[in-house]
């Protein structure tokens, strides 16, 4: 279902430059302005009619205004104080379907925000956007919230969430978004479709939350990861031998404690987090 604004609203490059806008490189921005691109990502969740969602750095509103159109009810956050005129006449011109919080994402507790099931739908900036995707993944509780994540990050991480184990772009994020979530690049975007153009290429990822493997803490397997892959071209007993247990708990599990992080492969790094939370509750 498409919802229209209760009056046309001008092209945003129009809107931008009548407020005088320009991207703040401080704040990692760069505007999307095709209208018939923000649609495609907009659709990326599925149907929105009716749904929440929560936006991180809308900017001046390409991105929202999609949103809006698909019929969702958006949350979006923003610190950019120059860009609050432009969102509050879009809540206007979408009877009040805009909600704007004046703030750090970083600050924001999204599921408070939402109220309920929501979707995450972000052109991240570039500059907090592995930050918030880490915070996403990993709540004690499972299900989230969030029913979808829709995100774009430069091309090299994206390629980073979804990659197999022995690649070289396999590394903690992989793990992280694929230990209880299906991962996928949905579309990629070029450079040249952002004002200004930024030096790397774009990619949108799409995950949503699959079933948890049973007695893992996604803390611990949050640390282990950070340990592993944080001295990624060392063995596994120099690089968790921080974790007390670790090495102990390779040999029950039957992983050489001589292979590196990028060889163990997901289900691998859920079997030991299991056995060392085991451990640690006994």
């Amino acid at each position: 279902m498409t919802t229209q604004p209760r009056r046309p609203l001008p092209p945003l490059r129009d809107t931008v430059r009548a407020h005088g806008l320009s991207a703040s490189k401080a704040l990692g921005q760069n505007f999307l302005f095709d209208e018939q691109l923000l649609d495609r990502i907009a659709a990326l969740p599925g149907d929105l009619d009716g749904a929440t969602v929560f936006e991180v750095g809308p900017g001046p509103g390409g991105l929202t205004r999609a949103l809006l159109r698909a019929g969702a009810r958006v949350i979006a956050v923003e610190r950019d104080h120059r860009c609050l005129p432009l969102l509050g006449e879009l809540s206007e011109a979408f009877d009040g379907r805009l909600t704007v919080i004046d703030g750090d994402a970083m600050a924001i507790d999204a599921d408070a925000a939402a109220g309920g099931p929501y979707h995450i739908v972000a052109n991240l900036p570039y500059n907090v956007g592995t930050a918030l995707f880490t915070r996403w993944l990993e709540p004690p509780a499972w299900p989230p919230s969030w029913r979808s994540l829709t995100l774009m990050f430069q091309q090299e991480v994206a390629e980073r969430i979804v990659a197999p184990v022995g690649t070289p772009a396999y590394g903690r994020l992989s793990v992280l978004a694929q230990w209880r979530a299906t991962a996928r690049i949905a579309m990629k975007v070029h450079r040249s479709a952002f004002t200004p153009p930024p030096k790397v290429m774009s990619a949108i990822v799409h995950l949503v939350p699959a079933a948890q493997p049973e007695g893992v803490d996604p803390a611990l397997l949050s640390r282990l990861t950070e340990k592993g892959f944080g001295q990624r071209r060392k063995m596994l007993r120099q690089s968790l031998k921080g974790v007390a247990g670790a090495v102990d708990a390779l040999e029950a599990i039957g992983i050489d404690a001589t292979r590196r992080a990028e060889t163990v492969c997901v289900a691998e790094w859920v079997a030991l987090a299991r056995v060392l939370g085991g451990s640690a509750g006994g």
